[in-house]
């Protein structure tokens, strides 16, 4: 049993993981590098754990301490109790949900070695792909989307956002500590692998001439890989061209495109 440490410098080195939370750019650096994330509030927290990911510590506000008591009690990680004051001062944002953990990363697998578990899991027959999506936020929503709606697995690419930043995690409700994924590297150049594994790959895209999202669910591909792209620019010429078919939402109304968040849901749910 770990017995909670309380802290009220907020310079102590002990809460070295916690600082500057906000600060996107350096913690995109810093925690891959590091090898560590962050998990916020105890459902989260409760599905990393369950997930597999070691826990490098706990900060807490007192009124959570009683809460999360089954959790610390069971892990010889460091438990450190600050104020609602001091652990905005460290991580420079208010902690409604008064728990915080910092989490170990596991070792992303290659994408055949993914993609040979999906099969392993009976869950290989959708796999998605997210081209350099930025916003954290929308990672976040496709991921929750893909866990929900039974997709195998997701891929992200090299530019793409960190799937296990603290607004990717909390946005997907801890979707991505649950869902298999990986990146896949060199891109587009790694759809191959998808090939070779047995995937047809469908590039979301609005342009007139692919095929509709209906047509491609009544295909019923055993094996299927969904590429999404980022927000406004959307999938790369490229990746399109090298696709196996370019399919489309159809859309009234003068709308031609939804937020990528949307358009996986709509995807995901299309193709199950």
């Amino acid at each position: 049993m770990t017995t909670p440490v309380l802290i009220t410098d907020p310079a102590d080195p002990r809460l070295a993981d916690y600082t500057a939370l906000t600060d996107v750019a350096l913690r995109r650096r810093r925690e891959p590098a590091e090898g560590l994330f962050m998990a916020e509030g105890e459902k989260v927290i409760r599905r990393a754990l369950a997930a597999g990911y070691p826990m490098r510590s706990m900060l807490l506000t007192p009124k959570w301490a009683r809460a999360m008591e089954e959790i610390t009690e069971g892990s010889s990680a460091p438990v450190y109790l600050v104020s609602p004051e001091t652990a905005e001062q460290v991580t420079g944002f208010h902690v409604h949900r008064g728990a915080l953990a910092a989490m170990a990363r596991k070792p992303l697998p290659d994408t055949g070695t993914l993609l040979a578990a999906a099969r392993q899991r009976r869950a290989a027959h959708r796999v998605a792909v997210l081209e350099d999506i930025v916003d954290h936020a929308n990672v976040g929503s496709a991921f929750r989307a893909a866990a929900a709606l039974g997709v195998g697995a997701v891929l992200v690419t090299p530019r793409c956002a960190d799937p296990l930043y603290r607004r990717a995690v909390k946005v997907s409700m801890g979707a991505v500590l649950q869902i298999p994924w990986t990146r896949i590297d060199p891109w587009p150049e790694g759809l191959e692998v998808l090939r070779q594994a047995g995937y047809v790959s469908a590039a979301l895209t609005p342009a007139e001439g692919a095929v509709t999202l209906d047509a491609l669910a009544a295909a019923r591909h055993p094996r299927l890989a969904l590429l999404l792209g980022t927000e406004g620019e959307g999938l790369r010429p490229a990746t399109v061209a090298a696709a196996d078919i370019p399919v489309r939402i159809p859309m009234e109304a003068g709308v031609d495109s939804l937020n990528v968040a949307a358009a996986a849901a709509v995807a995901f749910y299309a193709t199950r």
